[in-house]
Parts: C-alpha cells; structure tokens; sequence
C-alpha cells in the first residue's frame, strides 16, 4: 500500500468516533443518479465514483457525510468507472457513443473525451498509471489508452462479448471476461496481445485480481458462481456457487475476501479466500451490480441500479495490521478494488491537480 496507504491513515484520523458494527452490515444508503452501475473508490478513501447508466451522469460520493457532493455529466449510458492510482483522474466508460470521458477530480469536470471501441463496458488503469484498458462489448476487443495523450494507442482482439477487466499488481497482465463464450482473455501488456484464453463458467462477467496476483475471481453471471482462476497455471482451480447472477466483484485489500454483488437476488456474497467458501450473505438494495472495498478494507460500497442508491455495507473487522476495527480510522486506506477490474499504485496522468477531496475519510 506504500505511500498512499500512510497517508490514508492521516486522512483516516478524522473517521474516529464511528461506531464499529457487530457484523458485516449495510450501515447506510446513499441515494445517487438513475441506474447506478458501477462504483470505485478513491485511493484516499475520501470519495466514492458512481457510474449512473440512466442518466448520464457520475455521482462523487463524500464518504466522511455518505452524501452526493458533485454530479459530473459524462457521456451516453456511462457503465463502468476507474480511479487513477493517484486520484487525480477518473475514467468513465459511455456504452451510448463509444467514448471513454476522463475526468479531473480537483474540478469534478470532463476535461478530455476518448473514441473507443463498439460498446465500451469494463475500464481498469495500469498500476503504473500510463494505460486505461477498455472493454468493447459490441466489436470484441480491449482498446488501449495511453494517459499522456489520451488516445488509444493499440487495439487487442479479445473474445466475444468482453466486459469485465482487470490488471494484475506487477501491471504485465490483463485479465478480460467475455460474456459471450465465458471465457477469460489472459493478454501480455508488453506485446498487448492475448497469451492465453481460460474457460471459466457461463456469462463470466465481473473480474478482479487479488493483492498478491495469484489467483483471479470471475463471475459467472448466468450459472451463479465465481471460478478461481491459478494465475501460474491459467485454470481454474476452485468454482464457488454464490448468489443468482453475480455481476461486479472486489476483493479486500488483503486478499481474505472477495465480495460478489448478486444482481437478482439483491445480496452481497462474502467469499473468504482460503476456504472458497461462502462465509457471509448480506442483503442490500435492489439490483447490486457494481462493488468497491474502500482501501484498507472497512467499508463496501455497493451500486444498486434498480433503486438509484449505493449501500454502504460496514466490515466487521478491518483486514490488515494497520486497521483497528471498523469504527477507527473507518475509511482510511490506500487505493481501491474495483469490481471491473480497476487497479494500479502510481500515475502521473493527470499530474498537477489535486485529489478533489482533502477531508475526513470514512469509507
């Protein structure tokens, strides 16, 4: 978590006081744009991302008030949303005209619009900050951004219906879901080409990698489970049965659990890592599809797109050394897990604004 989790952890002082919750529970419920999709946190905490498909809009969510303090109008049916490693940029998919918006988050404005492929859906950022990976529903492939020029620089093809995306921790792979043929594009990004196609289960949708880069989590939309992919080996080594239709999911900043967003059946499914097996059901809003962890773990934000809110869901106890429970330093931290896939730990895309928050963090 290096320098962005130390400075969480004094962002995150003005988070004591808040009342540590019993068990994992959602503790709050934020009304947000019309049918939020995706959701991602920033690397301080502070802010939360919403992706509203309906209207065009992204909300900024001020965690320490769990209250909308900005909409920013992006582009047309915007679906899935990333952070930069630094904070500085958040990118916003827009399936509606095939664009990618990049927004400044000192300004809470578009400050420049990328043409990318049919159908823009999944979006994730390299843990280095120079590339953004979109998915391309409609035409099959992974357009790659690079953040300096915001242009797309390359264009792999992948598998059909891709939509999920994420990059690994060391930023030399990306790992793509296609719904369409539920498989997993494994894709090299020094030759940005595809290396590998796993099968995972049917209508594999959401995609996350965990913190050590060792194992990835697909969810398979249309048979109700998440496979557990060996990323030494390229296969699935575990297939865990969860909610009706997962769509998004995240993993906590140490690697114990894995959150699934379970869209037909409005709950959360808690994954713990080493057993892969179901340790906890939480029932949030309707329709969850998109979820984050804010950075060291305390608090799951869930986007329901049937209810227009995001469910704020306390973890019992903080993963990770540094956390004292779910009520102290409640939203401190370092960067994020995103349920498309968003990663990465240092970006100078964007360099030169600021972060858009410098409050209390209580995500």
């Amino acid at each position: 978590m290096g320098v962005a989790a130390v400075s969480a952890m004094v962002l995150g002082v003005a988070g004591l006081g808040a009342g540590a919750a019993a068990a994992d529970s959602v503790v709050d419920t934020i009304p947000v744009g019309n049918v939020p999709l995706d959701v991602a946190v920033s690397p301080t905490g502070s802010r939360v991302y919403v992706a509203n498909n309906g209207d065009g809009t992204v909300s900024v969510v001020d965690t320490f008030s769990n209250s909308v303090v900005d909409t920013i109008t992006v582009g047309a049916v915007p679906s899935g949303v990333a952070v930069s490693p630094l904070g500085f940029r958040v990118y916003v998919t827009n399936e509606g005209d095939d664009t990618l918006s990049v927004v400044d988050t000192f300004s809470n404005s578009v400050v420049d619009t990328v043409t990318a492929g049919a159908g823009p859906s999944g979006v994730a950022v390299s843990p280095d900050g120079f590339r953004v990976y979109v998915t391309n529903a409609l035409d099959g492939t992974v357009s790659v951004v690079d953040t300096f020029s915001n242009s797309v620089v390359d264009t792999v093809t992948v598998g059909a219906g891709p939509s999920g995306v994420a990059v690994s921790p060391d930023g030399f792979r990306v790992y793509v879901t296609n719904f369409d043929d539920g498989t997993v594009s494994v894709v090299d990004t020094s030759s940005n080409s595809v290396v590998d196609t796993i099968t995972v289960g049917a209508g594999s949708f959401g995609v996350v990698v965990s913190p050590d880069g060792s194992r990835v989590y697909v969810t398979n939309t249309s048979d109700g489970t998440v496979s557990v992919v060996d990323t030494f080996s390229n296969s699935v080594v575990d297939t865990i049965t969860v909610g009706t239709a997962p769509s998004g999911v995240a993993v906590s900043p140490d690697g114990s659990r894995v959150y699934v967003a379970n869209a037909l059946d409005g709950t959360v499914s808690v994954v713990d890592t080493f057993s892969n097996s179901v340790v906890d059901t939480i029932t949030g809003g309707d329709f969850p599809t998109g979820v984050a962890v804010s950075p060291l773990g305390s608090r799951v934000y869930v986007a329901n797109a049937l209810d227009d809110t995001v469910s704020v869901i306390a973890v019992e106890k903080c993963p990770g050394s540094l956390c004292f429970g779910a009520g102290s330093f409640a939203g401190a931290g370092a960067g994020s897990t995103g349920s498309a896939g968003s990663a990465g730990t240092g970006s100078f895309a964007g360099a030169g604004a600021g972060a858009g928050s410098t409050g209390s963090t209580t995500s």
